[in-house]
């Protein structure tokens, strides 16, 4: 095993310590001794240089712009498989076979119902209740039906709970919905897949079939793919660091939801679309790139950067090649996607954007096709949470499948009073 020697040069004491290797990507210094040994902690805001765990669920290479879950890569499974194949892919660690794909579907379908007492939760939430927050409180009341996930402890429990937990998120997201407009909520229909469910209650009236086109599920799964897991992000972390509490596992998602609710997080692509119409047309783009340019400016160009890509995100590449390939099927707005376009080009090309390696990213284009598939702005978020809770719920299973976990507990550089008198 590789070492790498520290020294501190106040004392001239050397210290080594072990370097881990990955299967792919940069090696590691485990540092879990550092404190016992040397009596200092290191200090990393954000945790932009640490790996807080072990993982072989999803890895991301930031400078050359992958993507890969189980080791598949994200344009792969974008275009070769759904949603419902990813799902199984992040939970067993490998693709269905044709027969396994119909018995996890039809075990979704028949899982996508929720207890009675739900509708009644929803019904006591106000009317300007915000999504995210009926969202999440409705997760976590389902840890109130299913209290016996609390002590699992072996994988066919675990697929059970996870399972649960995927085929009712969508219902909850179409109940939220419903609930914010005071309009019926719809049950789910078994006869149909798990992304053409979920449009079906959002859009259906008792006594009325809406219509959803092959195109528009066909988008809207690719989007859910597109959110299946990302690594050790803010949610994703928050999920963990609850989980390792050895709290309900739904409870854990249900933070996950909270951390995710942020701008800064999955309410990104709600700025993005915001600010399309706050630029209004193709003759204000240019002032609004130069305020974006200048330091003593506070205007931000939202959908460019991210916090891992130094280069494309993939993620972005398929949902701009999709777009431009759906457009007129689903019927995006023109005049805001031509807007979109013009800001594209030129961040593109302009040395500013190009030096700073700001990318346009996901959520750049995936507002706009949600806008198209009549999805209301503020439901966005919950959209990103239906994708996203696979890749939870596979990171809480992984976290309590591994022996070496322990509670998470940052430690902090103290800068307060040192000594106070009363």
């Amino acid at each position: 095993m590789s070492k790498i020697t520290l020294t501190d040069h106040r004392t001239n004491q050397s210290y080594e310590f072990d370097i881990l290797s990955p299967t792919i990507g940069p090696d590691v210094i485990d540092i879990r001794s550092l404190y016992q040994r040397t009596g200092m902690f290191t200090y990393d805001p954000g945790f932009t240089s640490t790996a807080s765990c072990t993982s072989a669920i999803t890895y991301i290479d930031g400078e050359k712009g992958e993507l890969k879950y189980r080791g598949y890569d994200i344009v792969d499974l974008a275009k070769k498989k759904n949603y419902l194949d990813t799902c199984h892919l992040l939970l067993t660690g490998r693709l269905p076979s044709s027969a396994e794909h119909v018995e996890f579907d039809i075990e979704l379908r028949k899982r996508s119902f929720v207890h009675e007492g739900i509708k009644e939760l929803f019904k006591s939430f106000p009317d300007k209740a915000h999504p995210m927050a009926m969202m999440s409180s409705s997760v976590s009341a389902l840890s109130t039906f299913y209290f016996e996930h609390l002590n699992i402890d072996n994988k066919e429990e675990y697929q059970i709970m996870a399972r649960r937990i995927i085929a009712k998120i969508p219902t909850l997201a179409a109940f939220t919905h419903r609930r914010k407009y005071g309009i019926p909520f719809i049950y789910p229909d078994i006869g149909r897949s798990y992304t053409e469910n979920f449009l079906y209650m959002m859009r259906a009236y008792p006594g009325a079939e809406p219509e959803i086109s092959e195109v528009e599920i066909r988008a809207l799964d690719t989007i859910f793919t597109l959110h299946a897991d990302h690594e050790q992000n803010a949610s994703t972390s928050t999920v963990r660091a609850v989980a390792s509490t050895g709290a309900h596992p739904y409870a854990a998602v249900a933070a996950g939801i909270n951390a995710l609710w942020g701008r800064a997080h999955g309410g990104a692509n709600e700025s993005v679309m915001a600010q399309l119409e706050l630029i209004g047309s193709l003759d204000n783009v240019d002032a609004f790139i130069k305020r974006a340019k200048d330091p003593n400016d506070s205007f931000k160009l939202m959908g460019f950067g991210h916090r891992v890509y130094k280069n494309f995100d993939p993620r972005a590449r398929i949902l701009k090649a999709l777009l431009e390939e759906l457009k007129d099927e689903i019927g995006v707005n023109n005049k805001l996607l031509e807007i979109a376009h013009k800001i594209e080009q030129i961040a593109l090309e302009d040395d500013y954007f190009v030096s700073r390696k700001l990318y346009p990213n996901i959520d750049f284009y995936s507002g706009l096709i949600l806008t198209a598939l009549k999805i209301p702005r503020e439901l966005f978020t919950n959209i990103f949470v239906i994708g996203r809770t696979v890749g939870w719920i596979t990171q809480w299973i992984e976290l309590k499948e591994d022996g070496e976990m322990k509670i998470a507990r940052p430690r902090q550089r103290y800068v307060g009073p040192v000594s106070r008198s009363i």
